[in-house]
């Protein structure tokens, strides 16, 4: 092969890769990701042919293009042979690109209605004047670094994936904190759980998942740091007890709601981002779903299996383990629960620490996976006279 074709072939392999891997950062997996940058470089071909460009195994294939259509990422063809067609970046990728427009706007938004409370506190007499003061996109991770060094009690951050990387660079830092009692709390998007940085932060900080519209760090509860995920510029806030203290409620708030993400800080991101949806899809309709497959004698365990694999979860064709270590993890997030999994009888406990049958959706997705693995199964609720429940799956051949 001519040695400027073989170049040209790495580079494009290279591009290909970095394309890839952007792409799973904005929550594509990497079969999904790797058939999207196909599709858009090959334009409509066959499924057998994306299996080649795209690297994908052939049994893989199918499903993956079934779940890019259903993110309306690509078209498939009614005929056979199966022929797929990416989705023109700017029309795939416009909701995203809103989203994030959105969050640059809250936050300038924010600087600004902080900078009138500002100039309106220096025209009333006797108060005390407030400054803050911009920081260059080149200097805020030394900044960050800074602030955390000399944190004494308590750092609060709300983080999207911009301030995530950042924080991620100052592990360092938050260790050495954290040797020195101070309390540190990390507020993530979903969408960042698994990820490389969200592991690094995970040793130095106690993190927690609920959606993030910007980056404010609160240190002491005296100062702050707020950065744009737009141009990466920051302002810091010293002094400022008052709009510190504000923020600082806020951020609880939303800690109380949060999903704790202590059970998913050694999984994969593709295992984190299953256990985020199946914790979302659960908890919006669980109970709902289980209460109207009853009313209309549907069987709910089947039910909760097409309700998790409406949110991308597909659990009927996985190992047993794999689907207990998943369910385990989401019921210690939303309920400090657990899954007791007894190998020989393969009989199984769902425990919730809550008795208001947060155990029930999640035994009910256990039980329709046993079953489509052939098992019979009958299920007893035994909820306690103090606090939590169990719910216990007798399993027979």
């Amino acid at each position: 092969m001519p040695s400027y074709l073989l170049t040209a072939r790495v580079c494009g392999v290279a591009s290909d890769h970095s394309l890839t891997v952007s792409l799973e950062e904005f929550g594509l997996s990497r079969y999904e990701a790797q058939a999207y940058v196909a599709l858009i470089s090959r334009g409509t071909i066959s499924a057998g042919e994306l299996a080649y460009y795209s690297e994908i195994p052939r049994t893989k294939v199918y499903p993956t293009l079934l779940k890019l259509e259903k993110k309306r990422l690509a078209i498939l063809s009614k005929g056979k042979p199966i022929t797929c067609t990416a989705v023109a970046p700017d029309d795939a990728f416009d909701g995203i690109i809103h989203e994030q427009i959105n969050k640059v706007n809250a936050m300038n938004s924010l600087v600004s209605d902080l900078k009138r409370a500002s100039e309106e506190s220096r025209r009333s007499s006797g108060s005390e004047e407030k400054r803050y003061f911009h920081v260059s996109a080149g200097g805020v991770l030394g900044r960050l670094k800074s602030m955390l060094d000399g944190s004494k009690g308590s750092v609060r951050a709300m983080a999207d994936q911009w301030g995530l990387g950042l924080l991620s660079e100052c592990r360092d830092s938050m260790l050495a904190a954290q040797r020195r009692g101070v309390d540190i709390k990390i507020l993530v998007p979903p969408s960042q759980v698994g990820t490389e940085a969200f592991r690094k932060v995970h040793d130095g900080a106690e993190v927690r998942a609920s959606e993030v519209a910007q980056n404010c760090i609160i240190f002491d509860e005296s100062e702050m740091l707020l950065i744009s995920s737009g141009n990466g510029k920051a302002a810091v806030f010293s002094s400022s007890d008052i709009l510190g203290a504000n923020q600082e409620r806020v951020f609880s708030g939303a800690w109380k709601g949060a999903v704790r993400t202590g059970a998913l800080s050694d999984m994969t991101k593709s295992e984190a981002q299953d256990v985020c949806r199946m914790i979302r899809a659960v908890g919006d309709s669980g109970l709902h779903h289980i209460l109207a497959a009853s009313l209309s004698s549907k069987k709910p365990e089947f039910d909760m299996l097409g309700l998790l694999e409406g949110s991308g979860v597909h659990l009927k064709s996985r190992p047993l383990d794999d689907i207990i270590e998943l369910v385990d993890a989401a019921l210690q997030a939303v309920c400090s629960g657990s899954v007791v999994f007894e190998a020989n009888s393969k009989n199984i406990t769902v425990e919730s620490k809550l008795n208001s049958g947060h155990s029930l959706p999640w035994a009910f997705v256990l039980d329709g996976c046993l079953q489509v693995q052939g098992y019979k199964t009958r299920t007893i609720y035994q909820p306690s006279q103090s606090r939590g429940e169990k719910v216990h799956i007798k399993v027979t051949k």
